[in-house]
């Protein structure tokens, strides 16, 4: 029942297309330890026990992420929802997955800050009979008994389909870039570097200089800041999400420069503060990353909870923008 959603993409000038069919803390409470293989929580009443763990709020990417989760796993849909926010700490996404485990809930669902260090905790959800399911981000394991199932964007792909629009335009004016990167070792972080370093290989685009700023507005500032003051010959900032994006554009303004113009921007997400910045022309193209993992992720909860087999891997929609279709998309725009 499981369904894989290709990505699709809006190519620039051209109107959006479908090329194939995006805090509270953990509460007490509910249920006993599982055991014996089989979840222990509320799915004997018909009510499914979830605990999600999220990774923080960096961003306006992930508070619609955590909207969608809180908005679909709902009493009404048939879930009580148990969530806590890890403030982008790995100890703190361990903790909360072992009171979830304590606590027997039937389902543990969580985006991991970063990709290894997993398999232990996991380990321990398996042991007390409990799936797993990754949301958004995926876990560098050997084991994939260790979780049902992953659903998020293909990140690699987003970094080239940034990529393959910066080639298309830029290649041949020997453009040099800077690069804001997402948290050091999270997925998206290292698949977008991936995808983008690959698409413009072969072009004489240059990146002179590349580091996080943990996918945050403020960080992204900072970093671009410290770029502006040791180079004076940047034409592109490639920037791993949105919000360090916009922090770049703050940086650039502050500077005296015309963000867009005398130093282009290129970002993933497009929420909506990017999307207005893409419509304003201070962003000059965004990849989506689409935050509304709720629905899936309850669907798959479901599936899992009734036996039924799911896909280990769900690829859900994204699209990407340039500036017209951004401003055909803003006003429906939901995040």
């Amino acid at each position: 029942m499981a369904r894989t959603t290709l990505t699709r993409t809006v190519l620039a000038a051209v109107s959006v297309a479908s090329l194939f069919a995006l805090s509270a803390c953990a509460s007490d409470a509910g249920g006993e330890p599982a055991g014996g293989g089989e979840p222990a929580g509320g799915a004997d009443d018909g009510v499914i026990t979830l605990g999600f763990s999220q990774v923080g709020a960096e961003s306006g990417w992930r508070a619609a992420n955590t909207k969608s989760i809180q908005d679909t796993l709902t009493e009404e849909n048939g879930f009580e929802l148990k969530f806590s926010d890890a403030q982008q700490k790995q100890e703190n996404q361990i903790q909360a997955i072992r009171s979830y485990i304590t606590q027997g809930v039937d389902v543990i669902a969580f985006s991991p800050v970063v990709e290894t260090g997993w398999d232990p905790v996991l380990q321990e959800a398996k042991a007390a009979g409990i799936p797993v399911i990754l949301t958004d981000r995926a876990v560098d394991s050997s084991d994939e008994t260790l979780y049902e199932s992953f659903i998020g964007s293909d990140f690699v792909k987003e970094g080239e389909m940034a990529g393959e629009w910066v080639a298309e335009q830029y290649d041949g004016e020997g453009f040099k870039a800077v690069e804001l990167q997402g948290t050091t070792g999270a997925a998206p972080a290292i698949d977008r570097k991936e995808g983008f370093e690959a698409a413009i290989e072969g072009t004489d685009l240059e990146i002179i200089d590349s580091q996080t700023g943990n996918f945050t507005r403020a960080e992204g500032k900072t970093v671009m800041e410290g770029f502006l003051n040791k180079h004076d010959d940047i034409d592109l900032v490639f920037a791993h999400n949105d919000d360090m994006g916009l922090g770049a554009i703050e940086a650039i303004e502050a500077a005296g420069m015309v963000p867009g113009e005398d130093i282009k921007i290129v970002t993933i997400d497009a929420v909506k503060d990017g999307m207005q910045a893409l419509a304003d022309g201070k962003i000059n193209y965004i990849v989506e990353c689409n935050p509304l993992l709720g629905p899936d992720l309850a669907e798959i909860a479901k599936a899992v909870i009734a036996g039924e087999e799911v896909e280990k891997r769900i690829v859900v929609e994204d699209l990407a923008f340039d500036q017209e279709s951004a401003k055909e998309a803003l006003p429906t725009r939901e995040y």
